[in-house]
């Protein structure tokens, strides 16, 4: 378990966000933050409007209430400006270009940043080995964790600062959910700020800092893992 970082300056403040879907409250009044060096993760059942969250982080959905990046209001800026400025999104849906190769999704990732792109390659592969024994086979042919690696490989070569991950262990074999933890590890040295939304909550509490349990579109309990694993209302949820 990691420990839990000292620096107060938030890198990422979301306050009192709000986010409807026509007449559906996806989100209300949510208030999450990520100070620097941290690793903070989102966990909550299917539908509990994490995916909402991230997706509205990363600048693809309106809301009322305040989301900075680095002091910067995310609805005043564009994807490619943040990405620009160190945030980089793996979405659950991964966005891979199928027929493209292994290597070209990867250096999709530098598009916007390639000083020292094939340095940022050699270290995706040596973390990812299988990227690297896959480097020219078309992406439709890889396993979907395969896939995931590819989607974090990608996020890697845009050099981010800050990563946020939706849903990173969903779906995976047992072998492969282990090769991700340890990639997130190593990740992790690099004092990356990092935010996971994640049912897994194993995987969650092993990686985070910090945690966040969402339910029904609030935030219903925040705190360490030590705190939220003692915490009866968490117990309950994770069938403690």
């Amino acid at each position: 378990m990691s420990t839990t970082k000292q620096e107060t300056d938030a890198v990422l403040s979301v306050e009192n966000l709000s986010v409807s879907y026509g007449k559906v409250q996806a989100l209300e009044d949510v208030n999450v933050d990520v100070k620097s060096g941290e690793t903070v993760a989102v966990i909550g059942p299917n539908g509990a409007g994490k995916s909402t969250l991230v997706d509205t982080i990363g600048g693809f959905h309106d809301y009322d209430g305040s989301i900075r990046y680095n002091g910067m209001e995310v609805a005043d800026s564009s994807t490619s400006n943040l990405i620009a400025d160190g945030l980089f999104y793996c979405t659950e849906r991964r966005d891979l270009f199928d027929y493209m190769s292994v290597e070209q999704n990867l250096r999709l990732g530098s598009y916007l940043n390639d000083e020292g792109e094939e340095r940022r390659l050699e270290e995706v592969f040596d973390l990812f080995p299988r990227l690297e024994e896959r480097r020219t086979q078309e992406t439709q042919s890889l396993s979907g964790g395969e896939m995931q690696m590819l989607s974090l490989g990608r996020g890697l070569m845009s050099d981010p600062e800050f990563l946020i991950l939706d849903e990173p262990s969903i779906g995976l074999a047992p072998v492969i959910l282990q090769d991700i933890s340890e990639a997130l590890e190593s990740i992790q040295e690099l004092s990356v700020e990092i935010l996971i939304c994640e049912q897994n909550i194993t995987f969650a509490l092993e990686h985070a800092d910090r945690l966040y349990l969402l339910e029904n579109g609030s935030v219903r309990r925040s705190g360490t893992p030590d705190s939220l694993e003692s915490d009866k209302f968490v117990e309950t949820y994770i069938g403690g």
